[in-house]
């Protein structure tokens, strides 16, 4: 083992009495300092194993390295040393992102990105390492996607994130992003009987600077008879109700033509639209479920967030299962939640006209179920939900009837520097508007319409902040289910 990777792990040890302080409490953050893009989703030995993006010895990003935790049930997380840390000719300057998947000997196979800096220029190559699942050798041939198989008229400043897979009969293919010397992404496919060896297939797919500039973290997998393909694009412009500005995260619904080496899209939507939800990566887990996990924070709001008196930075979301349905990828919260639900509060057909303020409805970290319809005969302009209330601060989730969208504001919070306070998202027309909120110490999650449609957002106020209330300009009837959830 070299010094940068035994250094990391001794650090961790030393702060082994430091690294459970101030956490959320079903939300993973990182063992200590900072955490972004999750790598390496993958169900290996038993046990869902989940790498991260990761500088131990600081709260911003830095020189990346590997950190590394498993879990049995995508909830509770047990932390393992760092995994791997920027220590070659190659890697140099960071062990960037990737994924995994078990070879046929057994081992696990880590492909990451690569990164040397020279002059303040990366090059960004790919790389793979193999172990047993806490300890990784890297291959004594990386990169083994390097210069050579790097195709003209793309940027190699900009190449990386690789997501391998096996084919059916045995190969492996991987998907990586670069962007053309324009600025635009794309997605190139590459090949190999073994997963040491590789070469150039072709250019799977590319941005026609309609879904922002530079693709990130690329992933490719099977869904309920569709290919799906997610990316997260960063510079984003605006789309009426479907993309918001900046770093987001997409999904193409297609078909991949392997013998064309081509992937051809039906359509392109959001993954989430919230604030803070991106490089997300999915695992096939053994039960047959796609479960998708995402970095819940977004580089253009990064550095804005006050990061407090706490030793880490970053969450990933709450796992999540996928399923299409008319074709639209459908998000619903992993069933094993459910398992920690407690004490139960129930309010049924309530009417809601101006504040409401029930007496025993109150919680911080929450699993609760809302329908809302407007009374008979009678209109409904907007109905507001306010959470993680103090006679100072809270965040709001405003649904307005008229233009059936929902609005998350986090404005009225304790982030000092949270410049992007809102998202919105457009729903359905129907009548009635069916919710499903998590809510966590420094994170709410908005599942709307039974996984139509996500809301993401971090915010920070102070845990002690229980109170729930609503209030509705014109008549609502909601029905309201809330669950305690004990971890």
């Amino acid at each position: 083992m070299k010094t940068s990777l035994k250094r990391a792990r001794k650090y961790e040890a030393e702060n082994n009495n430091s690294y459970l302080k101030d956490r959320p409490a079903f939300h993973f953050t990182p063992y200590i300092g900072w955490m972004n893009d999750p790598n390496g989703f993958s169900f290996y030995k038993g046990q869902f194993h989940l790498f991260y993006q990761y500088y131990p010895y600081g709260l911003g990003w830095n020189s990346m390295h590997w950190g590394h935790a498993v879990s049995k049930d995508l909830l509770h997380w047990e932390y393992l040393p760092a995994a791997l840390a920027p220590e070659n000719k190659y890697d140099s300057f960071g062990v960037f992102s990737g994924s995994s998947i078990e070879l046929p000997d057994g081992q696990q196979l880590l492909m990451y990105t690569g990164v040397t800096k020279n002059n303040d220029k990366d090059t960004q190559l790919q790389c793979v390492a193999t172990g047993d699942g806490i300890n990784y050798k890297k291959f004594a041939g990386n990169p083994v996607i390097g210069k050579n198989l790097f195709p003209e008229g793309f940027n190699s400043q900009h190449f990386r994130d690789p997501k391998i897979w096996r084919a059916a009969d045995g190969s492996y293919y991987c998907i990586s992003v670069s962007c053309k010397n324009d600025g635009n992404g794309a997605i190139l496919l590459f090949h190999s009987p073994d997963a040491f060896s590789w070469s150039y297939e072709g250019v799977l797919l590319e941005n026609k600077g309609n879904i922002g500039k530079m693709w990130e973290c690329p992933d490719y997998f099977e869904l309920d008879g569709k290919d799906i393909i997610l990316i997260s694009p960063q510079n984003m412009l605006p789309q009426q109700d479907k993309y918001m500005a900046g770093s987001r995260t997409a999904y193409f619904c297609g078909k991949f033509d392997l013998e064309q080496k081509k992937f051809i899209p039906d359509f392109d939507a959001p993954v989430d639209s919230g604030i803070d939800f991106y490089a997300s990566q999915t695992v096939k887990a053994p039960d047959g479920r796609t479960i998708l996990i995402g970095w819940m924070q977004n580089w253009d709001t990064c550095n804005l967030t006050d990061r407090g008196n706490r030793n880490w930075f970053g969450q990933m979301s709450t796992p999540r299962e996928l399923s299409l349905k008319d074709g639209k990828l459908i998000q619903k919260p992993v069933k094993e939640i459910e398992s920690y639900r407690t004490a139960s509060t129930t309010l049924n057909d309530v009417t809601v006209d101006g504040d409401f303020l029930p007496e025993n409805l109150t919680g911080r970290i929450i699993d609760m179920e809302l329908t809302i319809r407007p009374k008979e005969n009678k209109s409904l302009n907007s109905f507001t939900i306010n959470l993680a209330q103090s006679e100072e601060y809270k965040i709001t989730l405003e649904y307005k009837a008229d233009s059936h969208t929902l609005v998350f504001d986090r404005s009225k919070t304790e982030m000092r520097n949270a410049l992007c306070s809102q998202s919105i998202c457009r729903v359905s027309d129907s009548q009635e508007l069916k919710l499903r909120i998590l809510l966590d110490t420094y994170s709410a999650e908005v599942f709307v319409n039974d996984g139509q449609q996500v809301m993401t957002n971090t915010f920070y106020i102070e845990p002690s902040a229980k109170t729930i209330s609503f209030n509705s300009v014109g008549s609502a009837v909601v029905n309201i289910t809330k669950y305690d959830l004990h971890f």
